[in-house]
């Protein structure tokens, strides 16, 4: 279990006995959990039909894609729950049930958006750029002309719901959100460890490449040691095992490969020709159509010159910035 030290405190992991508190932490934290282009939604509804039922724990309207909003259903689990009973269970009824229970979670959706201003007025922002004519044709959309998605929210990842999740066909992903405190008797002194949902996502709307709009982009740039970037990168014509939205595997066509110190640089490129799972794990692996190609090498400039900072993880830009770049500071 992990310890966390800030300013000389030592916090430690805390372990939830009640689904219903850990909820609770997710609700209130909803915001920096799934980001402001979203709406979390807290409603429990029993959807299905026959022995087939289930009560998702929520659902979120998520505008990450402008031209491509998704609905997700959130399941805040703990990790002492068995996820081959428990877990499981819940996304395999609920992607049985879902389809014929499309009109009743519009119905409910629907009502909870009129009722509350603040969604609303948020959704109707959006629908403008999407010629979308009001929430209920919108809606008509999400939940029955694109596919639905999971979210699960966890205290603590474990290899065994990995294993599970990677059985199922619906798109789900995993956001562990940790808890820590100094005391057991005094929760009010307490921090949160967490990666939020499309983290990628976010940190790329955050950078100039292509006005934010993560639409247009077609290219990951990854951070390699020298080693690694010759026995893999070079030698095996491919790359692993990296953290990615399920939402980009189709958006992304190229590959290129920063070298980390003391090269300091974008180095070679590769077209992409698949993303597969890597191994049971929730990571991927990117496969090279072709052996990767040099090119000029497009160094980092230090700082105070240089405005970025080295690539500490994968980062998304678009291939027109690779091949017209003189500098790393402009691929990002």
């Amino acid at each position: 279990m992990e310890n966390l030290l800030i300013t000389e405190k030592v916090y430690n992991q805390h372990l939830w006995d009640l689904e219903e508190e850990f909820e609770k932490e997710v609700i209130t934290h909803s915001r920096e959990l799934f980001g402001d282009e979203s709406i979390y939604i807290d409603i429990k509804k029993r959807i299905g039909r026959g022995d087939i039922l289930s009560i998702p724990d929520g659902y979120l309207i998520d505008f990450s894609f402008k031209s491509d909003p998704r609905l997700y259903i959130i399941e805040n689990e703990l990790s002492s729950h068995d996820p081959f009973a428990h877990i499981g269970q819940q996304l395999l009824k609920f992607s049985i049930s879902y389809k014929a229970s499309g009109r009743k979670i519009k119905e409910f959706l629907l009502n909870d958006i009129i009722k509350d201003t603040a969604k609303k007025s948020f959704i109707d922002d959006k629908l403008k750029s999407l010629n979308i004519r009001n929430i209920d044709a919108f809606l008509e959309l999400i939940i029955f002309d694109k596919p639905v998605g999971a979210i699960i929210i966890i205290d603590q990842r474990t290899d065994d719901l990995i294993n599970v999740l990677n059985q199922l066909t619906m798109n789900t992903e995993v956001v562990e959100f940790q808890t820590f405190i100094t005391d057991e008797e005094e929760f009010d002194c307490h921090v949160h460890k967490y990666i939020p949902f499309q983290a990628d996502i976010r940190e790329f709307k955050k950078s100039k490449v292509a006005g934010g709009v993560i639409e247009n982009v077609d290219t990951i740039v990854v951070p390699a040691n020298k080693e690694g970037f010759e026995e893999t990168f070079l030698g095996e014509n491919c790359w692993y095992a990296i953290r990615i939205s399920k939402s980009m595997i189709g958006k992304i066509k190229y590959i290129a490969g920063y070298q980390t110190a003391p090269t300091s640089a974008i180095t070679h490129y590769a077209k992409v020709v698949k993303i597969e799972r890597y191994k049971d794990t929730d990571k991927f692996i990117i496969y090279f159509e072709d052996q990767a190609k040099e090119i000029e090498h497009l160094k980092l400039i230090p700082k105070p010159k240089g405005e970025v900072k080295a690539p500490q993880a994968p980062r998304y830009t678009t291939f027109d910035k690779i091949r017209n770049a003189k500098s790393l500071d402009e691929v990002f």
